[in-house]
């Protein structure tokens, strides 16, 4: 049997999911343009990424309320 955490969760782990995601996809976009593609990309898009990905979740976190109410204002329903 799999270890779940509690429903109450489910906004910090989306939040987690989806600054991981974004952050490592614009973390190789912006290396890319930045910098090229050679031997080394990959290495400065984990050190970008480093940073990166904290930072997203902490903001995530930070703006989740406004975006709720911008999603409100503008969904029907």
């Amino acid at each position: 049997m799999r270890y779940k955490l509690p429903r109450q969760y489910t906004p910090v782990v989306f939040a987690f999911y989806m600054s991981a995601v974004m952050a490592l996809l614009m973390c190789m976009v912006i290396v890319a343009i930045n910098t090229g593609v050679d031997g080394h990309y990959f290495i400065r898009v984990i050190q970008a990424y480093a940073l990166a990905m904290p930072t997203a979740f902490v903001f995530l976190q930070l703006v989740r309320p406004l975006v709720v109410r911008l999603v409100s204002a503008t969904v029907a329903g």
